[in-house]
Order: C-alpha cells, then structure tokens, then sequence
C-alpha cells in the first residue's frame, strides 16, 4: 500500500509541511517473521549488528539479547539490573542502551556474544538515544530537550533553551541518517524534526499522517522510515520533496508499530510492536 498526502513542496525553511510527490517510491516486500524465543515480551528498540543479527531490547525481561535472524535464535544475552529502552551502535563492536534513571549501559559485540562495557550518567531520563559522529545524541522529556555527549560522558552540546523550549514535548525516538543528521519522531506534538550536529534546527514535518510518531530509522539520507503507533502503519518520509507517504498500514498486517530498524547489506526492514513476540521482516526496493 502506498499513500501520500499534503501540499506542494514550500520553499526551504526551518518548519515544513510534508507533501505529495512521487519522485522516490520505496516498496516493501513481505518475508518471514522472526518469533523472538521465550514468550511474550515487551520490546523497546531494535538495532542491526551485522547483516545476520540484530540486538533486541527486551523491557520485561531486562535484558538485551543478540538474535541470530536466519535461525530465529538467541545467540548471547546480557541481564541488566534495570528495564532497558532505547538502543544504538556507536560502532559494530558496541552498543549504547538506556538503562533507567539517567543511566547508560555500554555494551560489548564480539564473536556473537555480549559483555557488559561501562556506564554513563546523562543530565535527566532518558528518552531517545542515538549516535553520531563518534558521540551520542541523547533526549529527554524536559529541559534540555537535547544533548550531545562524548563516550566518555561529557556534554558537548545542548539544545538552545531560549525561546525554543515547547519545540519538543517527547522527543522520544531518534536516528541518524549516513550524513550524520539526526531526526527526531516526537508522538505528543506529531512532529519529524531534524538537527544537524550541534542540535541546530534544520526542518521540520508535519502531515495528517503522522499520529502518535515512535520509532524511526534511516534508510537513506533522504529515506526516513517511521512508526505510526495510533494509526498503525509505516510511512516514508522524504525530507529533499517535503513527502510523506504510508508504505504498510493494518490491512498488511502492521498494528501498534513501535520500533524499526534498516540492515544495508540485507536492504532488510524490521519492525516490532511493544508488546510482542514477533518482529516482522521486509524486503526493500
């Protein structure tokens, strides 16, 4: 199903109305789904390792656990003290994954099994996380909205609070595209928005199809994958034609979308709702 919407594309600007052009259509083919060992689970994120295996952060069982997805195993587990949430690769080797109150837990990805790494204290609790040219992007539910940090911890850069503060009121999920630019899903203000490195603002996209906007993964630097939580579908957006359009909706299948991420050697989508065992998979072209 494909599905587009708006107005004609606006001149460049700090705040863009998503619109109607077909210059890129992306399709999504259906395959296998992956049934996540052990029963019924609560996952909050997902991240690709390598183009066989994929890091799952399972909230109820407060653990992340490596998943081999051509055999549908779980290959390596680390049990945390607290429920993890959102999750990253800073590199191939290692994740970022946020372990409660103000807490991230670095973790090691070597021969198919993982190891605890160090941890980091961030400003509030976290929300989104992220990487980005060697740092992490780390937001939260209030002031300061948004963070730069380094591995080590140290604040580099944080969002501009003056006059700028109701920007954002759940900058819950982020990616980063292979240019380095992070994009923000925001589900109260039903809002895309996109900031360079520094956290300067560069756009951002509403549309009549965005509602309750979760998890998000770039594709490309101009193919922006996003959850749909309330109306239950997967839409494009394409920030070069200020388009957004609906690729899967609940006619294929797709209900409480949650999290999804992209393997570039597979062209793999997976997605995953939060109460679920089950991540589904699709080709894309």
């Amino acid at each position: 199903m494909l599905i587009c919407t708006g107005l004609p594309p606006p001149t460049p600007a700090s705040t863009s109305s998503a619109a109607c052009t077909y210059l890129t259509q992306a399709r999504l083919k259906r395959q296998p789904d992956i049934q996540l060992p052990g029963g019924k689970c609560y996952i909050r994120d997902l991240a690709v390792v390598s183009q066989d295996m994929l890091l799952v952060s399972n909230n109820s069982k407060q653990r992340v656990q490596l998943l081999d997805c051509m055999k549908g195993e779980v290959v390596s587990v680390v049990q945390l003290q607290e429920q993890p949430g959102r999750m990253c690769l800073t590199d191939r080797n290692t994740a970022a994954v946020d372990v409660g109150y103000k807490k991230i837990q670095m973790i090691q990805v070597k021969d198919k099994t993982l190891t605890k790494g160090r941890e980091l204290t961030v400003s509030e609790s976290i929300r989104g996380l992220t990487s980005s040219r060697n740092s992490l992007v780390v937001s939260y539910g209030s002031q300061p909205w948004l963070e730069v940090i380094s591995m080590d911890g140290k604040v580099l850069h944080q969002f501009d609070k003056s006059g700028k503060s109701q920007h954002f009121k759940d900058p819950a999920f982020m990616c980063t595209t292979p240019g380095g630019s992070v994009f923000i899903s925001d589900n109260c203000t039903n809002t895309i928005t996109k900031v360079d490195g520094q956290l300067n603002i560069l756009q951002t996209f509403t549309s009549p199809l965005l509602e309750a906007p979760c998890g998000i993964t770039a594709v490309t630097e101009d193919q922006i994958l996003v959850c749909g939580y309330s109306n239950h579908s997967i839409m494009l957006l394409q920030p070069s034609t200020n388009t957004m359009s609906t690729l899967l909706g609940k006619d294929d299948g797709i209900e409480d979308p949650f999290s999804v991420t992209y393997c570039p050697d597979q062209k793999k989508v997976y997605i995953a709702s939060y109460k679920t065992d089950t991540i589904k998979v699709y080709m894309m072209s």
